[in-house]
């Protein structure tokens, strides 16, 4: 069962080791790799959070807002980037008695309509993975097209 408390792992902040497919369609693309901060905070009393990812390599940053629904006991994932400045559709989902988190929704990319999975995982004091699939045959199949480790970074006193 999900709660309100579900991502208060992610607050503070961490290091990032992206791997992202060049083409997110494509299970023989190659893989770029680049590092990335993170910083996350929790809103709304547990219910809500924000994080704020700098990619200075790339020079752009994005953030995701997360929001629970009580009524539901559901999580609603919003990404955008500052080279946009639009939210991407939500993904939805929850955290499983595993420990792992499974979120789902629609998009599209090149033009093309995808179904979107989101899966955090591997989640403790100082570790967490997310991890982003699409799929284009109505989730027979799927392409994992970017994987984010995160450490978390050690706290300067």
């Amino acid at each position: 069962m999900s709660t309100a408390h579900d991502f208060d792992f992610f607050h503070g902040e961490w290091d990032v080791h992206h791997r992202r497919r060049t083409d997110f369609l494509d299970t023989d693309s190659d893989w770029e790799e680049f590092a990335a901060t993170n910083r996350g905070w929790s809103l709304f009393d547990g219910a809500g959070n924000i994080d704020e990812m700098d990619v200075a390599c790339q020079g752009w940053k994005a953030l995701t807002l997360r929001l629970f629904d009580p009524a539901t006991e559901e999580w609603s994932l919003n990404w955008s980037t500052n080279r946009t400045g639009k939210l991407f559709p939500p993904v939805i989902g929850r955290f499983g008695p595993d420990g792992r988190g499974e979120f789902y929704g629609d998009d599209t990319h090149d033009g093309k309509d995808v179904r979107v999975r989101f899966v955090w995982s591997g989640i403790s004091d100082s570790t967490a993975r997310w991890e982003q699939a699409f799929s284009v045959d109505g989730e027979q199949t799927w392409v994992t097209n970017w994987v984010m480790d995160f450490t978390r970074r050690a706290s300067v006193s």
